[in-house]
């Protein structure tokens, strides 16, 4: 394939295919897939779940994703030429893939998005713009994906067998192309996969921490005027806040463990801008502290009383949308001052 750029003087220049290991690591082919993945499979929307997932027999599987139907999706890159043992390989991966159940999958999903409170359903729910009634069952089937520059005739030949027996496999090529003035471009092309057709540890590599002045730069003018007030809150009163991939979890400190009481998203987030509850679930109120439930009841109620919040799975949530008023902040400032208040008074679970 050729690739041509327009100038504005309506001249053509020629992008000259280039072979992307001569300059390029293979961990750039994966961040260029992780924050592209949409298009390389059929259905064209993946969530990645995780990356260099460390397997049973010690591999590492690439990026681990999920489709929107549950399925488990294996990615395998390559940066050259696929050789021959790449599909033996993908399958070790499928088959360690097939073993986990959604706790697993939630607990490499925590790990990559460093964020102990996230739910796996929730976050696929909202990814994939799911309508309440449309239930997900997690890993009722696994998928391949083999990424290459070049894949080979014997990988594609193999690949189709597969996928004529049943089994999921897709091959992506990649093309890289470099101009003359320095603009790098990569296109990307199924070839295989268009035609019709529990491990008892479980370890992920993760996104980069986001830092505070990074995230108050990706709120909008509502967010920063509601984040601005929680973060100077956090420093008032010594709360201890934790930055993840996309936003930070706001914690109270008891004798050095940290219960975390919500997590604060910004615009581009799966969750979009908002502020979520952590009274379910693991690593939350209800699973770390002594707070009676009756409690945690009342302070449910009391968040939803405020009117800021509406039901997300088992947390709540507070979608910042618009302009909030002086009264639903302090509101919002005092419901958290609240569940604080609540966790130092009972302290952690015996």
């Amino acid at each position: 394939m050729r690739l041509f750029g327009i100038h504005t003087d309506g001249k053509f220049s020629e992008y000259v295919q280039t072979p992307f290991q001569l300059n390029h690591e293979e961990a750039v082919l994966e961040d260029w897939l992780e924050s592209n993945p949409d298009g390389i499979v059929e259905e064209g929307k993946l969530l990645i779940v995780g990356r260099q997932v460390v397997t049973n027999f010690g591999g590492f599987v690439d990026l681990l994703g999920i489709d929107r139907y549950g399925a488990v999706v294996v990615i395998e890159l390559k940066r050259n030429r696929t050789p021959r043992d790449t599909l033996a390989q993908a399958l070790e991966y499928a088959s360690f893939a097939g073993r986990l159940d959604t706790e697993q999958l939630e607990g490499i999903l925590r790990l990559y998005q460093k964020n102990d409170s996230v739910s796996l359903a929730e976050y696929h729910r909202v990814y994939f713009e799911l309508g309440p009634d449309e239930a997900t069952a997690f890993n009722k089937d696994q998928r391949m994906v083999i990424v290459g520059q070049t894949i080979t005739h014997e990988i594609r030949q193999t690949a189709s067998f597969l996928r004529s027996k049943g089994i999921r496999v897709t091959c992506v090529e990649f093309s890289f192309f470099q101009a003359n003035g320095g603009t790098r471009l990569l296109s990307q092309e199924i070839v295989v996969g268009q035609e019709a057709d529990k491990p008892s540890t479980v370890t992920s590599g993760s996104l980069p921490t986001v830092t505070e002045s990074g995230f108050m730069a990706s709120l909008d003018d509502n967010g920063r005027a509601v984040f601005s007030r929680i973060l100077s809150l956090a420093k008032e009163n010594s709360m201890p806040v934790h930055w993840g991939t996309k936003g930070f979890s706001l914690n109270v400190d008891l004798d050095g463990t940290h219960v975390a009481i919500i997590y604060g998203y910004p615009v581009a987030a799966v969750f979009k801008q908002s502020v979520y509850t952590t009274m379910a679930g693991q690593g939350s109120m209800t699973s770390k502290t002594a707070v009676p439930e009756e409690v945690i009841k009342n302070l449910r109620a009391k968040a939803q009383a405020t009117g800021l919040f509406s039901p997300a799975g088992r947390e709540l949530k507070c979608l910042i949308n618009r302009t909030f008023t002086e009264s639903e902040v302090s509101g919002l400032l005092s419901w958290i001052e609240a569940v604080a208040e609540a966790i130092r008074q009972y302290g952690l679970k015996e």
